[in-house]
This record gives structure tokens, C-alpha cells and sequence, in this order.
């Protein structure tokens, strides 16, 4: 078995994220951290939405980020911390739109170690020095400077280690040019072993670089309260003889109170206000903080574990700091970072669910809530807690947000709405901002208008009046015997002054010219001047026009003889017609003209797709003008063509590819690539789009040229980052479409669909998966599909910290049942569960027992009451039995089981059901006021979270030791385990592939395969005593037999979910997996042999020629618990797109391929599969 691994949906969770300019440009962007990809967005300046610039897969995972200026620099670099042992300073490139390497420094072992730096990063405000430190003992300093050729140069390590000692956090201060400074939070436990009955106090240290003898020492270090997590350092003295910025020093972050600190100075202390204390009164804690500096003045934005935003101002003469004043702001998701623009934005990175993007409406200055000043006494409570009252956003208001799946905890793939691709419905989020939501394959689509028209349309167009105008004027559309004219302004309305017949059916309308607009109709065409003057031309006697393209200074006509007639713009503004006409022989069925080049006369190329199932490429250079430069041969008639030229990175980062896009009447889009010089054609790529014939338009995205292809869906190519997508709309199915640019929607798109008029707009251009959201009250758990009713069962559990577990009036748990409807996304039925009681399991199961006929399944669902998160213990444990009534869109509670122990996991065995309750492994019959066991088994080590059945055979994941296989003999009522794994595996998902073969995953983000011998599953199944399955001697302290590895692969992420689908139409099978923070991937199996070794040679020039941006080894990554077996990376593999043309030559030859083919060979590998 081979598998190749492609990422689906990437990681939506973000974990670190930096502000700076790194274009070198004005304009502030962000670099996130998503896991192991770093993401590069920058606010949109006309509509303030955030856009996606880069994003990059550095295969291994990024712990730490930061961003650095050198002194006279106007450019930021990105310092990045991972499980490299490196150090690694990029540079954005915005020419080539990619990251470059500008310095790596080996200073460690690889991997997530506590002695390792990496952990934290502190960057020197004037871009002196930085820091990078480890968790606990080990730090560096480095100097940053310029060598002679003006490139970035790094120093050796200095080194500042300290033994026993452990960093909380890390931070630099801004000393102006004295000499650099940094402050860390840190634990001495040096001397804890000695006194463990005494507490450990927790210091802030401040460590100095002498930048004349590069050496590190500690300058100054005072105790701190022992529950401080978090340094703010605050802007200082840029010069000498400057005004300062502000203070210096530190605000350190702590349990209810804000301290400001810095050496020779007095402490100030305010406490932060926080919400009516609680029962436990947990207090509140400091999570996230930004610094907003401007104009000589600086305030602090602090952000609570509970979301609640607060505004701290310093208040200082000279060096000295006189005052803090704080004050509650607004309440936003938790955030993991929070990032202030220059424009007047906040961003933050959401802890759970989507990252948000506010715009600030006020400071706060004329807010009526009050306001707290510090004390300059540094006891350990020398002010009371104030209170606050959370409210509704009063001084920010959202403008966009960046969808999140993190926490993504169960997912079913099923095609409910009857779609080409199946619909991915998800359980995602955390308490009140959890949601259910549906994911499908498309780009999100934003309707801005939705219009009426008489009769049915058959095409539409937008057309400028003029070349210099920004917007179109007009939207035409085309009847059967009529034309529509409609004027663009505040309003749409019909206008009768045009100059463009309305009495006929009009085939093209281009805007052509200085000032002109051409109509063509099928008796013609019509040329209106900017003073209404007109000319006409009409075709041969007995012929109409049937088809026609046009552009900025050409228009070719096809007439009904199979004729291609030629215009061009002369220097009149007429298009004077070529002396000369082509006749092919066959009915041409479509035209097309890419636009003209900039500061050219003409485009040199024609395509006309004919009859005869071949289209060609006609020369329209006046030296072979008409003349056939190639032709492409098909599998059906063309119904559209499009020429279009595509800025991608396939060929050269820094010219553009002519792209032929061949729509079929078989519903197959063609992708041809043209020579610029020859025309000649290659490279092409197959895609079916759907059942109807395709119909191409050109339109625009980001800026430049895209296609639409229109079919039974809508479907884009696109360029995004520099290669070439095709992507489905998620939207209904349009007959036509065009480019629409207006002033409100510069991007647009005008359509008719339903004979009615569309103003659409394409948003998050690159994300594969769109999403509808339903909100849920609690945290869900687990998600179940009815699969008569199409109904899905959901239950929602969340802990409540200020409860007290077994308590009634202050519970510590709440949980309830739900019945979605995944068609209408509404709530059909609920059930709260009782005070405290938190459900922890649930299964569809049909009863073979039950009277009626047929059996209805049932809803099993395992709950506790009074559960201790500490002992893992409850005070009473249940089987709920609910029943579904006759439309399945409400439960019904037959009875309450109570059992020993807590119920995991539930599943249908033999008309019965099979619970894993702890160590526990049970079968139930239904009975009529209870439960009934009838079947008992202890061999699991610890506890079930897994079961999977088939026949007889039962596949037991267990928490910690990995997959166990075990047999049911209803002779002896006995289940007994055979098999087991060699290694012990945390497993929380599992998935039968066969019947000896099971996929898992596990919470440290490995996914294996392994197999059941062939020869021990038949001797199991041929042992008619049980002799073998009951007395076998046991091996490796375990079972008998042990199961064989197939395949390993580790992802970086803890995988929830497991299951094989059919993505595409006409695919195979994949086994797709989600991962905790929003990461969907899918493996596909590998049928041949000479697909394994191509794809392994493949990856293993790319490990070599694309090695990780980050410094990590790819190998080493892929196999970070266990080496990695049988399975290749395919996003490493569709690295091959962005290498330099002699690395792809290079690999070609090895190959003995061109690079054109193993690009196709890649894009088919997830096209055909997958998404």
C-alpha cells in the first residue's frame, strides 16, 4: 500500500502573528502563523477587508515570530522560531511574491524541547540585536548588522544560559542606541529542592548587551507576584537629546493587577477590572496586549482570558512614570495575539472560532465608564478589585473577519443536498461561539443585486464608454429578437439614447477605440462615435453573422458560410476590414481574441473552434494574416473559447502564459498553453466541469485576466499566488456572464440566472472550502446522521469552572441534545439535560429486539453526573435511550440506565449495541425499562475511545495503547482480544479500510495504517474451539498476534476525525482526516508501481531542491514520532510549481519527462481525487 497525502483545507487556527512592513512600502501588513504555514495579509486599501497574499508551507512548526528594522531601513524582516534548531530571518519579496531566506543559524537539536530556544523571540526595537530563548536555561543574543555588500549579517551567539531557571516570558525594552536590554520572566528553582516546603518567588531580570565587549550580563532582577505571565515593554527614548517616547520599562501582567516596572524606578500598580467576582473568585489574567504609538504619544491595549478589552494610558515626565489609568474598553473573542494598524484597525487573532477585523469608533476618552489609577505602593494587595459590566462593542465596530474551523472536533462527509461534490458538515468552536456548520467545494460568492428582466435573456454584457473611464456605463443584455440597454449610475435604468439597436439580437458589445462602442448583431455590425456618428457593415447576401469576438482594436466576425471575416481599428477610429476572408468548410461554433497587448497594435492570435470537433489558431499578423497555425484536435464540439493571458509562475516568475480555455458540449473545459511566437499549442489539461455544454467569459480578478466557465455550476480559473487555479462557484448555475466594474464593486460580476439580472462579486479568492454556520449553545462533541431522515443528531457538553461537580444549584456541567436539519440549518428539537449531568458519548443503534416493525433506531447517548476533570471519576453514570418519531424531527426518552461506568463510545453490534465504558467493553439489549447487559469484557489496558465493527470482529482503540482487535463468540458469549499494536499510540480517531485493515490517528497528529495478517485472520476465523483466541500465549505483554504497519505519516496535528469519501465526480475513495485546528487533508491510494516510483522520485529531488523554508528537514518532519512509511507528501510535491526553471529542467531530465508533464501529473493527482 502507498498513499499520497494532500492538504485539503490548511490549519485556519493561528498561533502567532507579527505586524510590520515588510513590502518596505507604507502599507502595514501581518505575517501569521498557522501551525507550520506562514501567511502574509494586508488590509484591502479601498474596502478595508483583509487579503491574502502569500502563504507558505515551511514543514515544521512555527513556535515563535517576530519582526525586525534595521537602523535607516524602512523594510521589516520576519524572525522565525521553530522545531528546527534554527534561527531563520526572511525577507518578503514582493516582486516574486515569495519569502526568501536571508539568514539560518544552527543553535540546537530539532523538535519541541524545553531546553531548546525558539520558544521565545525578542527583537531590539532599532534593530540592533535579538534574542531567542527556550523555556527553561538556554538563551542567545545576536547582533544583527550590514555586511559591505549592504546584506543583512548576523553575529555569533552570545550566549545569557542561567541553570534551573525558567522563562515565562521574554521581552526588549526600548533603550534608545544605549546599549540593548531585555527583560524575561523567570523561576529560579535551583534552590526549590533544597526548601520544597518554601514557595519559589518569580523574578524580572533584566539582561544587557555591552555592545562594547559583546558579552551579556544580568543588570538588575526584582521579585515579582508569583503569578505574573506576561511582559508589555512601552516605547522609550529613540536619541539622547530626544523627547522621550515614553517611560521605558515594563507593564508585568498578574494575577488582577497591572504592574508598571523598571530599574531605579518606583513600581505603579492598577488593578484591572473584571467581571462580578465568581464563587471560587478565579480572578482574571492578562492574555494578549498591543502597543499603539503615535505622534509622540502611545497607549496600551491589554485583553483578558475572558475577551474583555481594557485601554491603559502611562502618564510620565521624562523617564519617570507619574500615572497608569486603565479602563474597560470593549469585549472581543480571546484572543492569542491582538495587532493595531495604522489605519485605524484591530485586529485580533481569535484563541476559538473566526479572527476578527475591527474598525475603532472611538478611544474611549468620552466613554462613561470609569476609570482606575495606580498606586505607587508594590505590596502584594494594596488596591481592591474593581468591577465591570460587559456590554455590547461601543468604541470598535466589526468590517471583516477570517473564518475559522479551530476547534474542529467531528465531521460526517455526505452529499445531502444532491451537489457534484459532497458537503462536509463539521462541529467546530468552543462554548457560546460553537457552531455546526456545512462546508462546501466553491469559492464564496457575494450578491450585490438581484433584478427582473422581461422575457429570457440569453446573454449579458458591461461596457465602458471610453477607454479612459474607471467603470462601465452600460449593461446590455440580449433577447432572442431584442436588445436591452441599461444605464449604470446610482440606480440601473433603461436608456434609449444609446446609439445600440434594440430590435435585434446583439452577439457582441465592445467598447473599441479611443471613444467608440461596436454592436454585433446577426445582420452586422454597428460602430457608434463618441458623437453619435455611425457606420455599418452588413454581411455577403443569404449569410447572417453567427458568431463574433472583438477587443480593444480587432473584431473578427464568423458568418453562417463558415467565413471568418477580419477588422481593425485604423488610424480614423473606422475598422477597416482585411482584403481577405478564410473559409473553413465546416460551421464555426465559437471565436475568441485575447485582449490587445499594451502599447501594440493588435493581439497576433485568432482561436475559432469549428464543427469538426478541432479548433485552430489563426495568425492575424498582416504578413500571414488569416493563415492556420495550428489546430487541436477534441473529443467533442467547442461551444466557447477564450484566450487569455495568465501572470502564473508555471513557466517564469516574471512573464505571462497564453492560456487557450476550451469549453465542450460534453461539459469538458480544455486548457491549452499557446507559444507567444509560433502559436503553437501544448500542455493541456482536462477538466469536467458538469452535464451541460460550457461557456467561457473572461473577467477579472485581483487585477488581472480570469476565466469563467459556466456549466450545470459556475467554475473560475484564476490566478492566485502566482499558479493557476480552478476553483467551482458556490452558487446556482448561470447561463451567462461577464465582467462588471462599478464603483462600489470593482471586480464584479454581471449574470442571468432565472431570467433575472445578477451583480456578483468573488470573495476570498484561494480558500477551497466555503462555509453556512449554525449556532449551538454548548461545546459539540460528537455529530450523528439519520440516514432515513437526513437529520443530524448533535450533543453539546461544556464545563463550567465556577460549578461545583454533584451540585444541583451550582452545577459544573451542562449539556443538551439537538436534531438539526443540515438543509435548513434549523434546530427541530432539544433536550437540556440534567443539572450537572455532562453526555460524553452517543450512537445510532436498531435493535433487532424491538417489536416493531420495521425497527426504528434508537439514539444511545452516555452521560455522568458530578464528574471530576481531576480523578476522571463521577458520582453516577447513565445510558440515556431516545426514540425518533415518525418524521425523525424530535426524541423521544424511553429510559435511564445507570451503569458502573462512564459510556464513551457507542455503536450497533449485531442488533444490539457495543459500549466502551472505561476499561470496560459491554453489549446491550434493549429492554423495556432498562438497559440489558449481556456481554462483558476487561483485556482493554485503560480506556475505549474508538470501536469499529464488522461481523464478529471488534477493532478497540484505546487511549493510550494504540489498536486492539477482538473477537465476539456468541457460543460462549465471550469477546476476546487476538491482536494488538507493537507501539503505544494515543488514538483519538479510527477508521475500518477492510476487514483486516484500520486507519487511525492519533492526538500527537500521526496517521498510520495497519494491517491483520492474512494467515492469523484466517486462523481466527477457521477456529471453530476458540482454542487459539482464548489459550495462545501471550507476546510483548499483550495479545498474541500484533498487527503490521502499512503506512505512517504525521500531519502536526491532533486528528479528530477519520472516514473515506468520494470528493469529485467519478473519483476513487480517499480516506480523508481532520485535524483539532481546522485542517482538512485527504490520502489517496496509489494504484500502480510506476506512480510510487515516480512521485518518490519526485519528492526526493524536491527534499533537496525546495528544502523547508525554515530549516527543517522534510524527512525528519514527516516522520517526527515515527519514520514515515509508504506515504508521499503531496504538498511538498506541488512545491515543483514554484521552483526556477533549471531546477525543474534539472529534475525533468532526471525524470525523463518534461516539465510541463509533471506539473500535469501533480494537478491530476488532486484534480481527479480531490479538491
Amino acid at each position: 500500500m502507498h498513499l499520497y497525502h494532500v492538504t485539503l483545507q490548511p490549519p485556519t487556527h493561528i498561533n502567532q502573528v507579527v505586524l510590520g512592513k515588510f513590502s518596505g512600502t507604507k502599507v502595514q501588513e501581518m505575517v501569521l502563523a498557522r501551525s507550520s504555514r506562514l501567511e502574509l495579509i494586508r488590509p484591502d486599501p479601498d474596502s478595508g477587508k483583509l487579503l491574502t497574499v502569500l502563504t507558505h508551507d515551511v514543514f515544521g512548526t512555527i513556535r515563535s515570530l517576530a519582526a525586525i528594522r534595521l537602523t535607516g531601513s524602512s523594510k521589516d524582516y520576519i524572525i522565525v522560531g521553530s522545531d528546527s534548531g534554527r534561527l531563520v530571518i526572511l525577507e518578503y519579496n514582493p516582486g516574486a511574491n515569495r519569502f526568501d531566506r536571508v539568514i539560518m543559524e544552527t543553535f540546537g537539536k530539532t523538535g519541541i524541547r524545553r531546553t531548546v530556544p525558539g520558544q521565545y523571540l525578542a527583537a531590539d526595537p532599532r534593530g540592533r540585536v535579538l534574542m531567542v530563548a527556550a523555556p527553561e536555561k538556554h538563551k542567545f543574543v545576536y547582533m544583527l548588522t550590514r555586511d559591505a555588500n549592504s546584506v543583512l549579517a548576523i553575529s555569533s551567539p552570545i550566549e545569557a544560559h542561567k541553570a534551573h531557571t525558567l522563562v515565562f516570558d521574554c521581552v526588549a525594552l526600548d533603550m534608545g542606541f544605549e546599549n540593548p536590554v531585555f527583560a524575561c520572566l523567570e523561576v529560579d528553582y535551583g534552590e526549590a529542592e533544597d526548601r520544597p516546603d518554601e514557595p519559589v518567588d518569580k523574578v524580572l531580570t533584566y539582561y544587557e548587551l555591552d555592545l562594547g565587549l559583546n558579552h551579556v550580563v544580568r543588570k538588575w532582577s526584582d521579585t515579582v507576584d508569583r503569578d505574573a505571565n506576561l511582559l508589555v515593554p512601552l516605547p522609550g527614548r529613540a536619541l539622547v537629546d530626544a523627547v522621550p517616547e515614553g517611560p521605558s520599562g515594563v507593564l508585568v501582567c498578574s494575577k488582577n493587577y497591572i504592574t508598571y516596572r523598571h530599574q531605579d524606578v518606583p513600581a505603579h500598580r492598577v488593578p484591572i477590572p473584571q467581571r462580578t467576582p465568581t464563587k471560587e473568585d478565579r480572578g482574571v489574567l492578562i492574555v494578549a496586549a498591543a502597543v499603539y504609538k503615535s505622534k509622540g504619544t502611545f497607549f496600551v491595549m491589554l485583553q483578558s482570558e475572558v475577551g474583555d478589552l481594557y485601554k491603559l494610558t502611562v502618564d510620565y515626565e521624562g523617564d519617570q512614570v507619574t500615572d497608569l489609568c486603565i479602563q474597560y474598553f470593549d469585549t472581543v473573542p480571546t484572543a492569542v495575539g491582538l495587532c493595531i494598524l495604522d489605519n485605524g484597525c484591530l485586529f485580533v487573532a481569535s484563541e476559538f472560532g473566526n479572527h476578527m477585523l475591527y474598525q475603532f469608533e472611538q478611544l474611549g476618552d468620552n466613554d462613561d465608564v470609569p476609570q482606575y489609577h495606580s498606586s505607587k505602593s508594590d505590596e502584594s494587595d494594596p488596591l481592591a478589585p474593581t468591577v465591570l459590566e460587559p456590554r455590547e462593542l461601543t468604541n470598535l465596530a466589526p468590517i471583516d473577519e477570517m473564518e475559522s474551523l479551530a476547534p474542529l472536533l467531528d465531521t460526517t462527509i455526505l452529499n445531502l443536498a444532491n451537489e457534484d461534490t459532497p458537503q462536509v458538515y463539521a462541529l467546530c468552536g468552543r462554548g457560546a461561539q460553537s457552531s455546526f456548520k456545512v462546508l462546501r467545494h466553491g469559492l464564496e460568492i457575494n450578491e450585490i443585486a438581484v433584478s427582473a428582466l422581461p422575457g429570457h435573456p440569453q446573454a449579458i454584457w458591461s461596457t465602458k464608454l471610453t477607454a479612459t473611464d474607471p467603470y462601465d456605463s452600460y449593461i446590455v443584455v440580449s433577447f432572442t429578437d431584442a436588445t436591452l440597454v441599461l444605464a449604470i449610475g446610482e440606480t440601473v435604468e433603461e436608456v434609449t439614447d444609446s446609439g445600440l439597436l434594440t430590435n435585434k439580437p446583439t452577439l457582441v458589445v465592445q467598447q473599441i477605440g479611443p471613444n467608440a462602442l461596436v454592436q454585433v448583431h446577426p445582420q452586422g455590425y454597428r460602430l457608434i462615435q463618441a458623437d453619435k456618428r455611425v457606420s455599418e457593415w452588413r454581411p455577403p447576401a443569404h449569410q447572417v453573422v453567427t458568431h463574433a469576438v472583438a477587443n480593444e482594436r480587432q473584431l473578427v466576425l464568423g458568418l453562417s458560410s463558415g467565413e471568418v471575416v477580419y477588422f481593425e481599428l485604423d488610424a480614423t477610429g473606422q475598422l477597416a476590414e482585411f482584403d481577405r476572408t478564410t473559409e473553413f468548410g465546416e460551421d464555426i461554433t465559437a471565436l475568441s481574441l485575447a485582449l490587445a497587448p499594451p502599447g501594440q497594435q493588435r493581439t497576433p492570435f485568432l482561436a475559432v473552434g469549428l464543427a469538426d470537433s478541432t479548433v485552430r489558431i489563426i495568425s492575424l499578423e498582416p504578413h500571414n494574416c488569416l493563415d492556420a497555425l495550428a489546430m487541436q484536435a477534441l473529443s467533442d464540439v467547442p461551444s466557447s473559447l477564450c484566450l487569455v493571458e495568465m501572470a502564473d509562475r508555471e513557466t517564469d516568475p516574471h512573464l505571462t502564459t497564453l492560456y487557450l480555455y476550451t469549453g465542450l458540449r460534453n461539459g469538458v473545459l480544455i486548457r491549452t498553453s499557446v507559444d507567444h511566437v509560433s502559436g503553437q499549442l501544448a500542455e493541456t489539461r482536462t477538466r469536467f466541469l458538469g452535464s451541460q455544454p460550457v461557456q467561457l467569459c473572461r473577467v477579472v480578478t485581483n487585477g488581472v485576466p480570469a476565466v469563467l466557465a459556466l456549466s450545470s455550476r459556475p467554475w473560475l480559473s484564476y490566478v492566485y499566488q502566482s499558479r493557476t487555479r480552478l476553483a467551482p462557484l458556490a452558487y446556482e448555475a448561470l447561463v451567462y456572464a461577464g465582467a462588471f466594474r462599478s464603483e462600489p464593486c470593482a471586480e464584479g460580476l454581471v449574470a442571468i440566472a432565472d431570467d433575472t439580472l445578477r451583480i456578483l462579486n468573488v470573495e476570498r479568492l484561494g480558500t477551497p472550502l466555503n462555509q453556512a454556520a449554525v449556532p449551538l449553545q454548548c461545546t459539540p462533541r460528537r455529530t450523528i446522521h439519520h440516514p432515513v431522515h437526513n437529520q443530524f443528531v448533535v450533543y453539546e457538553t461544556d464545563h463550567l469552572p465556577d460549578g461545583t461537580p454533584g451540585s444541583a444549584t451550582n452545577p459544573a456541567w451542562t449539556s443538551c441534545l439537538r436534531i438539526i436539519n443540515p438543509l435548513s440549518g434549523e434546530t427541530s428539537w432539544m433536550h437540556q439535560f440534567d443539572p450537572d449531568e455532562a453526555a460524553f458519548g452517543m450512537g445510532l443503534v436498531i435493535f433487532s429486539s424491538e417489536a416493531t416493525e420495521p425497527a426504528s433506531p434508537l439514539i444511545l447517548v452516555g452521560a455522568a453526573r458530578g464528574f471530576s476533570q481531576t480523578t476522571q471519576k463521577s458520582l453516577a453514570a447513565f445510558i440515556y435511550a431516545f426514540r425518533f418519531n415518525a418524521d425523525g424531527t424530535t426524541l423521544e426518552l424511553l429510559h435511564k440506565t445507570e451503569v458502573d461506568e462512564i459510556p464513551r463510545v457507542i455503536i450497533p453490534f449485531q442488533g444490539r449495541a457495543l459500549v466502551g465504558m472505561g476499561p470496560l467493553l459491554r453489549i446491550y439489549d434493549l429492554g423495556k425499562r432498562k438497559m440489558l447487559r449481556k456481554c462483558q469484557s476487561r483485556a482493554i489496558p485503560n480506556s475505549i475511545v474508538t470501536l469499529q465493527a464488522v461481523g464478529s470482529r471488534i477493532i478497540i482503540g484505546d487511549l493510550q495503547e494504540s489498536i486492539h482487535f477482538a473477537l465476539y463468540r456468541p457460543q460462549e458469549n465471550r469477546i476476546a482480544v487476538f491482536a494488538d499494536d507493537t507501539l503505544p499510540r494515543w488514538i483519538t480517531a479510527t477508521h475500518l479500510l477492510d476487514y483486516n485493515t484500520v486507519a487511525g490517528g492519533d492526538r500527537f497528529g500521526n496517521l498510520f495504517v495497519l494491517r491483520l495478517p492474512t494467515e492469523i485472520s484466517q486462523k481466527i476465523d477457521n477456529d471453530a474451539t476458540g482454542n487459539l483466541l482464548y489459550h495462545e500465549k501471550g507476546y510483548l505483554q499483550g495479545a498474541a498476534n500484533k498487527l503490521t504497519p502499512l503506512a505512517h505519516f504525521y500531519v502536526g496535528d491532533t486528528i479528530t476525525s477519520l472516514q473515506r469519501a468520494t470528493l469529485v465526480v467519478g473519483g476513487r475513495e480517499v480516506l480523508v482526516y481532520t485535524t483539532l485546528l481546522g485542517a482538512i487533508g485527504a490520502l489517496i491510494p496509489l494504484t500502480s508501481k510506476a506512480d510510487v516510483d515516480f512521485f518518490q522520485t519526485l519528492e526526493t529531488h524536491l527534499r533537496s531542491e525546495a528544502p523547508p523554508l525554515c530549516g527543517r528537514d522534510h524527512i525528519t518532519y514527516r516522520s517526527t514520532y515515527v519514520p514515515v512509511k509508504a506515504v508521499i507528501d503531496g504538498d511538498l510535491c506541488e512545491q515543483f510549481a514554484l521552483l526556477a526553471t533549471s531546477a525543474k529542467d534539472g529534475i525533468a531530465e532526471d525524470l525523463d519527462r518534461t516539465p510541463g508533464e509533471i506539473a500535469k501529473k501533480i494537478e491530476d493527482m488532486r484534480t481527479m481525487y480531490a479538491f
